[in-house]
């Protein structure tokens, strides 16, 4: 290991495009998301996600931030041993619901179809499958961003950008900007608790990227950006867990390739 990387923040999004659950300390099993990572997300209208039969969907299909930037402006907490989720706005509650009981989907599809009333193609529908997460890609895993690279890209735009505009699981700390595009195939050895991830592909972004998930303001552009500066428009990376354990924030990362990319 050449730099004392370490893991500073951990997230989930139980509901597919609503905001950011941020854990002290997770458990991952092998080639899974994290618990509860996605495991809901909202169709626009008349939809094709069949629960008997889950698959992979375009996020299109679904209520999300680059297309429905309102969300940004909702608050969520979620709680995982009733699976209660509460939508706050200004700090108020406003809605809250079992997701796990069809009354309690309800009450949350309530609220949301006249919240998003100008974005939605017909009543939305809360989907779920055991096991599905509804990610921006087929294959179950992790999304990591490294805080220096996110440094870099703020040298270039000029401006601080709120790393949760990239909605990831795991955020890092020590690493050289870049370094994690010189990971892909490697393993990453994460604390004592027995996680080990395999970095599989870079995120290419998306105009979800662009709104600030504090304020639901479309203030950046950051695909275009990246592609001006960079040739590219990746951000972070994704990761296979390859070894089951207990990720903690504080954990120290080591790779065998813990450089950033020539």
């Amino acid at each position: 290991m050449t730099d004392d990387i370490t893991v500073t923040g951990l997230y989930r999004y139980p509901v597919k495009g609503l905001s950011p659950q941020a854990l002290p300390r997770v458990r991952l099993e092998q080639g899974e998301t994290m618990p509860f990572d996605r495991a809901w997300a909202v169709e626009n209208g008349p939809g094709r996600f069949d629960q008997n039969a889950p698959r992979h969907l375009p996020k299109a299909a679904f209520l999300m931030l680059m297309r429905d930037e309102r969300l940004a402006t909702l608050q969520t907490s979620f709680d995982e041993a009733t699976q209660t989720l509460t939508i706050a706005r200004g700090g108020k509650p406003v809605s809250r619901g079992d997701l796990a009981t069809k009354t309690g989907r309800s009450i949350i599809e309530q609220f949301l179809a006249a919240y998003m009333k100008d974005s939605l193609r017909g009543p939305p529908r809360i989907v779920s499958a055991p096991g599905h997460s509804f990610t921006d890609i087929a294959e179950q895993g992790v999304h990591l961003i490294n805080l220096a690279t996110l440094a870099d890209l703020e040298r270039v735009m000029g401006r601080k950008l709120n790393p949760l505009r990239f909605r990831p699981n795991i955020v890092i700390s020590g690493a050289a900007p870049w370094a994690e595009f010189g990971w892909l195939g490697q393993e990453l050895r994460i604390g004592s608790g027995g996680v080990r991830l395999e970095i599989t592909d870079r995120v290419g972004r998306c105009a979800a990227t662009n709104v600030d998930p504090e304020t639901g303001a479309r203030d950046a552009d950051i695909p275009a950006r990246l592609e001006r500066q960079w040739g590219h428009r990746d951000f972070g990376v994704y990761a296979k867990v390859t070894a089951r354990g207990v990720l903690t924030c504080g954990d120290a990362v080591s790779t065998s390739a813990a450089r950033a990319p020539a």
